[in-house]
């Protein structure tokens, strides 16, 4: 289904425990088409709607709606520094028109 590394999972659950009345939430993942075929993503703290799938990945709770599902199949979520000090959290997924597999080193 989807992949979350370990960074992306010490985050979600440092952000999880920061706000008292997500303990019981579950983590959202989203994605559709924009206009120009591109995927654009969307994550945030949910509870489970009766229609959703979930998966466990390092002990959090996915969320995704059905309509999400073959878009985010085969993602990953990772937290990266971007640049010097700058983290955040990004999809690699392939199915993504803008995904750029890396080259060969030099």
């Amino acid at each position: 289904m989807i992949t979350i590394t370990p960074q992306a999972a010490e985050q979600i659950r440092k952000s999880a425990e920061n706000q008292a009345d997500l303990k019981e939430a579950c983590l959202r993942l989203a994605a559709r088409l924009d206009g120009k075929g591109l995927i654009e993503y969307g994550m945030g703290f949910d509870r489970k709607a009766e229609d959703d799938m979930q998966v466990v990945a390092h002990d959090i709770k996915v969320l995704i709606s059905p309509g999400s599902v073959e878009l985010l199949t085969g993602a990953t979520l990772d937290y990266v520094e971007i640049n010097p000090g700058e983290l955040r959290f990004i999809f690699i997924n392939p199915k993504d028109p803008s995904h750029k597999t890396p080259g060969p080193a030099r």
